[in-house]
C-alpha cells in the first residue's frame, strides 16, 4: 500500500479536532462518549500519524505501531519525576503523555487503532490495501 500522506494529515487534523472537541463539550456528550471518546480519537491519530510517516507499511504493520505506541505512552504514566511531570502539565504535553494511568484507557487506544485500520481497510477494499510488511 502507498497512503497519501496529504489525505492522512487532513484526516488526522480532523480527528484531533474532534478528539478536543469531545473534552470541551464534554458535559453535553453522553457519559460514555465524554469518558472514552478522547482517548479512542488519540490512538485513531497515533494510526493515522503512523500510516503517514511511513506510508508503505502494511496496514497491520501500522496497526501493530500505533498500538504498541499508544499502550507505551500509557504506561509511561506510572513513572513519576519532576522533570516529566512539569511536561505533563503543560498543555501540549498533557494532550500528548497523559498523566494518570487508567486501565480502561488501553482498551480505548486498542478500539481506537482498530477503527483505523478498519476504515483504512474499508477505503481500500479494491485490493490496494494488500501489502508485504
Amino acid at each position: 500500500m502507498k497512503r497519501n500522506r496529504i489525505k492522512y494529515l487532513l484526516a488526522a487534523i480532523v480527528v484531533i479536532v474532534l478528539g478536543l472537541a469531545s473534552r470541551k463539550y464534554s458535559r453535553v456528550l453522553p457519559g460514555f462518549l465524554a469518558a472514552y471518546a478522547g482517548d479512542t480519537l488519540w490512538a485513531l491519530t497515533a494510526f493515522l500519524g503512523i500510516g503517514m510517516l511511513f506510508p508503505r507499511w502494511s496496514s497491520w504493520r501500522v496497526c501493530i505501531n500505533a498500538l504498541l505506541f499508544a499502550f507505551a505512552i500509557e504506561l509511561s504514566q506510572l513513572y513519576h519525576s519532576p522533570f516529566v511531570d512539569q511536561v505533563r502539565h503543560t498543555t501540549l504535553g498533557g494532550l500528548i503523555l497523559g498523566d494518570t494511568f487508567v486501565w480502561s484507557d488501553l482498551l480505548c487506544y486498542a478500539v481506537g487503532v482498530s477503527l483505523g485500520y478498519a476504515l483504512e481497510k474499508l477505503v481500500h477494499k479494491d485490493g490496494q490495501g494488500k501489502s508485504a510488511n
